[in-house]
């Protein structure tokens, strides 16, 4: 850990979603999922860059029907994985699969339920995933879950009601927890074990459409990590959605020869240097944060 020159690469297994969550734009591209054989010949490429892969940009990995499969190629590499998914597809055997030992952490998305479902009970969801939670804690003690509850501070709408989730998984694990976390200076809270609350706010996604909010700023793409989309196109960050900074595609062209192309060493180097040289960089929000 801490050794290779990238800490997670994001490889997008598939860009389609169950759901549709207000604060996830709609993918724009043709909807795709990616072949087990292209990700067979990535891994392997990707072995001595990466700590880990993680199973996410856009859609949610538990949609495809080969998860089985890119699990036991990744395990058969010995390269560790980190997948998000909204949870409302873990049924018995998804949630035997994600207790893999090759699989190092899994982040549910809580916030996604009331958004796509404001007038269901959650208990039936968040049941399904506390018992998964409690046979990791027995079964894989080193496995870290991660709760994203977002937009806690919202008084009206889904707020509330993520509000309420939050006080079913204190009392669940034995946690008190205070609903008014400044999200500006805590991001996560230690439950019990390996099991994290991680708290945040939406931001806007970038887009070409939107207007230029500046030409100097940083940003962790390419230094901390990049993304690869379900048609194996390569990006610069989790947040080019739509591909449009497109540094080249794998498996035509090697990882390496990707990430090391001119294109992409301008990126970074502009980045070093606080300069945003792509259109997309120039209206992203999320740069602020690195303000």
């Amino acid at each position: 850990m801490g050794h290779k020159r990238f800490s997670k690469v994001n490889i997008e297994i598939s860009n389609i979603c169950n759901l549709q969550c207000s604060f996830c734009p709609e993918v724009v591209r043709e909807k795709k999922m990616m072949a087990p054989e292209v990700f067979a010949r990535i891994i392997p490429e990707l072995v001595p860059l990466t700590d880990q892969v993680c199973l996410h940009l856009m859609g949610d990995p538990l949609v495809h029907p080969n998860l089985a499969e890119f699990v036991r190629i990744a395990s058969e590499s010995a390269m560790p994985i980190f997948l998000v998914t909204n949870g409302t597809l873990l049924r018995e055997k998804a949630a035997e699969l994600l207790l893999d030992p090759i699989i190092r952490q899994v982040n549910f998305s809580l916030h996604s339920f009331p958004d796509n479902f404001p007038d269901t009970d959650p208990t039936a969801y968040l049941e399904r995933i506390f018992t998964f939670t409690e046979s990791a804690f027995e079964r894989r003690p080193d496995l870290y879950v991660n709760f994203r509850l977002w937009n806690l501070q919202e008084t009206r709408g889904t707020g509330a009601q993520n509000r309420e989730m939050l006080a079913r998984v204190g009392k669940r694990f034995g946690v008190e927890i205070s609903p008014e976390i400044d999200v500006t200076k805590q991001k996560s809270l230690k439950l019990k074990n390996r099991l994290y609350l991680h708290f945040d706010t939406e931001f806007i996604w970038p887009s070409l459409d939107l207007p230029v909010l500046g030409e100097r700023g940083t940003c962790h793409g390419l230094s901390n990590h990049f993304g690869i989309l379900a048609d194996g196109t390569v990006v610069p960050c989790c947040l080019d959605k739509e591909a449009a900074i497109p540094l080249g595609r794998v498996p035509e062209q090697s990882v390496l020869e990707v990430i090391d192309s001119p294109r992409a060493q301008a990126i970074l180097r502009g980045f070093r240097e606080r300069k945003l040289v792509e259109e997309l960089c120039r209206k992203c929000q999320y740069i602020e944060r690195f303000q």
